[in-house]
């Protein structure tokens, strides 16, 4: 029994209130992790590594991995459809490159992306589950959910209920968690930790493990909704608890920053972390992306050496 199923078995405690399977979890990794320690990692890595990286390679890269994202109140069909053609024609016009990793849309959209999308190897995301503020049934979520996946998405990108994390209800966070995973199947399953309102890297990296535990396939840092968004120092925190979920169970789980992306520097120094904390073997389009909707023109411009506008 892998330790991900033994996670689901019963757990028998001796005493007072038993534990949670999830506590138990808990247990098995450091989470009074200090905030500064945290803050002066990242600052080292950022004065000591990232300018080995600021190379054109690394930025040819960072397009393949990039999750082209709109989430916007006027999204419609035509808009939708017109971004996607967007991703067709960059095949044509810059066939050296590799094309994005996906293009990320609300669920209505899955269709219209699915119809309209001529490139193999791009997959489809849907922010799912009442995105962005995951207050609403578990049904609701379900049936959204499952309706994504009928229409054409690949990829399912998830909120955890932040408020019951907050409130201490691990077991409800990781039981949705879990019911999500079970409609997505085989299709990947992101979870958003929302880590601007978790606060600490001790939530961080505990909302890290019950997502990974739950079954979550990525973890991410924000829906880009609220601020903060992104930081380097909830990347290192959730790229720490990545590295020892896998040392602790062998099942690899993959890392997307979002939201707050807002210069090639920033995904320069996401990529950094990855490196430095969880190594090569994150460094490929499926362990690795980057969702953002303004990124693609900006390493396009520095990879071609002039302002270029093509998304």
């Amino acid at each position: 029994m892998t330790e991900k199923e033994n996670m689901h078995g019963h757990c028998h405690n001796h005493g007072t209130k038993p534990m949670s399977k999830y506590e138990e979890a808990l247990g098995k990794y450091n989470t009074e992790i200090s905030d500064d320690e945290v803050r002066e990692a990242v600052k080292k890595i950022i004065a000591e590594k990232v300018h080995e990286n600021d190379n054109i390679e690394t930025k040819k890269f960072l397009m393949g991995s990039i999750e082209l994202t709109t989430l916007k109140t006027t999204d419609s069909e035509t808009s939708v459809m017109a971004f996607t053609e967007k991703v067709n024609q960059f095949d044509e016009a810059y066939g050296e490159l590799p094309h994005v990793a996906t293009i990320c849309v609300y669920p209505c959209f899955a269709k219209t992306v699915s119809e309209t999308l001529e490139i193999d190897g791009v997959e489809i995301a849907c922010v799912s589950g009442s995105f962005p503020s995951s207050q609403a049934l578990i049904e609701v979520k379900v049936a959204e959910t499952a309706l994504a996946i009928k229409d054409g998405a690949t990829e399912i990108d998830i909120v955890m209920p932040v408020g019951k994390f907050l409130s201490g209800d691990y077991e409800g966070v990781a039981d949705e968690i879990s019911e999500l995973k079970q409609v997505c199947g085989d299709n990947a399953m992101k979870v958003i930790l929302e880590t601007g309102c978790l606060k600490t890297a001790s939530n961080i990296k505990k909302a890290s493990i019950i997502a990974m535990y739950a079954g979550a396939d990525y973890i991410k840092t924000s829906t880009g909704k609220l601020e903060p968004a992104a930081t380097p120092e909830a990347a290192y925190v959730m790229c720490q608890a990545i590295k020892e979920y896998y040392e602790e169970t062998g099942i690899q789980i993959g890392f997307k920053p979002a939201g707050g992306i807002n210069s090639v520097m920033d995904a320069l120094i996401y990529y950094t972390i990855v490196k430095e904390v969880l190594g090569e073997k994150w460094l490929t389009n499926k362990w690795f992306r980057l969702g953002t909707s303004r990124l693609a023109n900006m390493l396009l411009s520095e990879i071609e050496g002039k302002e270029t506008k093509f998304f």
